[in-house]
């Protein structure tokens, strides 16, 4: 009887103890618990700043590593020493754009290589690329004509390196945000040749090989000042909703940022009669692509800018993401109950159908109904997309008229685009407007990040006004033969930088809204397989467009029309004729991608509308 008492004691003791811990919890437990939160909050901050250092470090490479876009810059310098015709320096443009055939290479190098060893490939690959062909313009070595083109292939097979590492790292640390990362990176691309040409003014603006030896040396750079935070990459556990939200207020300020980052170089990209004021300009551009290092700061006062402004914009979810998955497997499953209703109301003794049944059952109904019609409504309604995001293998992709109708659009629109940039140098020197060179490079490259920008707009403005993506492309594709039909028309200064400028921003939207509409049309998941089919039509449009050009071109030199001097051993076309042929039959290809647009928008238009009209329901419903 004796232990029971103890026992009844002991307890008596130990709750009379832990009332006494209960009616002290400030002195002992607050202090516990204020250190753990403390803790915990600066390892998560510790984390989340890396995170959108990595951010800063592959806008960083993007920005630098668009090296193809300031070909036009050097290529009559190229022409000259090389004494090649103007269609051997087309082959050359082309080995770069040929890179993208052998992209997928890089895919494999990171199955078995760290990624800052496939970054470091990279950079060695455009080092060797544009080192020796600037030894070679610069009279240093002497290379064959076959070598140099290997070396322009080299260079162009490096950028596409670096575009995987940026993808992969975009990928790694945003998972629930990955397209607004990649949107933002893919934009910084666009601004290479502005970039390189206020530092080609702010150290020697009357060297053209200087851009070769940049485009050797401030790639290998870049990697090198981003390899600390590659290298600490942290381990983030999947972000909560309010989370989100936080990161798309932030991928809103980086946005407004780069906005003002492409003003600036538009408008002081090509200023170059000072090199002191010139070396300061360059100091601001390299300023506004510091000053997204201000975001981890963000991350921090994050409580502050949810009080203060955080409260004024409404974010629901990132507004690059037309098609998210939980919206699509709803999407799915909506579309079978409606399946299975029409088969309870029919009483028919069938299973329930599936989403291929689904999509063959709704392309029958549409093509019987059509075939009533006329022949454009038939070749409208044939075998059309029935939902939005159905995975497509590379065999059923090209067995899609969809496919080849966007492939279509995209080789008469963007590929054009990026030929025509190719070839600025030699427009500019045969209108006499060699000095205007660095600003119609400024401008295209300019207008091409703002058309990449504003590839996100639709997304922003799906609330009030929504438009199927595939239209916002045939608007996109506007202004490319309106260019063309004003350079064929006039010769001009004005025109011409009307018409680089309207290029510029086309060419832009089309290629950063293009993984979207990949993704939406033919599958999220098999979005990087059936885009590498989609832009093999850059090399080939690059080779066709750029020998047309270039045929043109060297025909009118042997004829004697537009034979203007002769430099070195290359014979240089002076005057409208050089090009105006050229223009107005890349005029012509642009209008057939219009046409195709088109034909594309009316045959996914009901796919975009049906998926809009069971995402809002389904929100009404929750």
């Amino acid at each position: 009887m004796i232990r029971p008492r103890k026992d009844s004691e002991s307890k008596r003791s130990s709750s009379s103890s832990s009332k006494s811990t209960d009616t002290e919890p400030e002195k002992k437990r607050r202090p516990v618990n204020i250190y753990r939160t403390l803790i915990h909050l600066f390892f998560l901050m510790a984390g989340q700043s890396r995170k959108w250092m990595i951010l800063v470090a592959t806008i960083w490479i993007q920005a630098f590593t668009g090296t193809n876009f300031d070909f036009s810059a050097y290529s009559s310098d190229l022409k000259s020493v090389l004494g090649v015709s103007q269609v051997q320096l087309n082959y050359l443009a082309t080995a770069s754009d040929l890179g993208k055939l052998f992209g997928w290479l890089s895919g494999l190098a990171l199955m078995y290589f760290p990624l800052w060893v496939v970054l470091f490939m990279a950079a060695f690959m455009g080092f060797f690329g544009y080192g020796l062909q600037w030894l070679v313009i610069s009279h240093v070595i002497s290379l064959p004509y076959i070598l140099v083109f290997f070396l322009c292939l080299l260079s162009g097979l490096s950028i596409t390196w670096f575009n995987t590492v940026c993808f992969v790292l975009c990928i790694q640390n945003f998972p629930a945000n990955r397209a607004l990362a990649l949107s933002l990176t893919v934009s910084f691309n666009g601004v290479s040749a502005a970039i390189y040409a206020l530092a080609g003014n702010a150290i020697n603006p009357s060297s053209h090989a200087l851009y070769l030896l940049l485009n050797a040396l401030i790639p290998l750079i870049t990697s090198l000042a981003a390899l600390i935070p590659i290298l600490r990459q942290p381990s983030l556990d999947p972000l909560p909703p309010e989370g989100v939200k936080r990161d798309s207020f932030i991928f809103l300020i980086l946005n407004i940022i780069a906005i003002l980052t492409g003003v600036y170089l538009l408008l002081f990209g090509a200023h170059s009669s000072d090199l002191t004021v010139s070396r300061l300009l360059f100091g601001g551009a390299l300023f506004l692509l510091m000053f997204p290092l201000c975001i981890p700061g963000i991350v921090y006062a994050r409580d502050w800018f949810k009080r203060t402004i955080h409260s004024s914009f409404r974010l629901d979810g990132s507004g690059f993401l037309l098609i998210d998955v939980d919206d699509l497997e709803l999407h799915k499953e909506l579309l079978m109950r409606e399946a299975e209703a029409s088969n309870n109301g029919k009483e028919l003794d069938q299973p329930l159908l599936s989403t291929d049944d689904i999509s063959m059952t709704y392309s029958l109904t549409r093509t019987k109904s059509f075939e009533k019609g006329g022949c454009c409504e038939t070749i409208i309604g044939k075998d059309q997309l029935a939902m939005l995001g159905q995975e497509h293998s590379a065999r059923l992709l090209v067995l899609r008229l969809d496919f080849w109708l966007y492939y279509i659009a995209y080789f008469c629109g963007g590929a054009i685009g990026l030929v025509y940039s190719n070839n600025l140098g030699q427009i500019a020197q045969s209108l006499g407007e060699s000095s205007r060179t660095t600003t119609l490079l400024t401008l295209y490259s300019s207008f091409s990040f703002f058309g990449r920008l504003l590839s996100a707009a639709p997304d922003y403005m799906r609330a009030k006004v929504y438009f199927a993506r595939t239209g916002w492309l045939t608007i996109a594709l506007l202004p490319t033969p309106v260019a063309f039909c004003l350079l064929a028309t006039s010769g001009n200064a004005v025109a011409l930088q009307a018409g680089t400028s309207l290029i510029g921003l086309s060419s832009g939207f089309i290629f950063a809204a293009a993984v979207s509409i990949t993704s939406e049309l033919f599958g999220p998941n098999s979005v990087g397989v059936n885009h590498n089919i989609l832009i093999t039509n850059i090399p080939i449009g690059s080779l066709v467009y750029g020998f047309l050009a270039a045929i043109v071109y060297d025909s009118n030199v042997s004829s004697g029309i537009g034979i203007g001097n002769v430099v070195s051993d290359s014979v240089v076309c002076m005057g409208r004729h050089c090009y105006f042929l050229t223009f107005v039959l890349w005029g012509c290809v642009s209008v057939v991608g219009l046409a195709a647009s088109v034909l594309l928008f009316l045959r996914t238009r009901h796919a975009y509308d049906c998926f809009e009209r069971k995402r809002l329901s389904s929100t009404q419903l929750y």
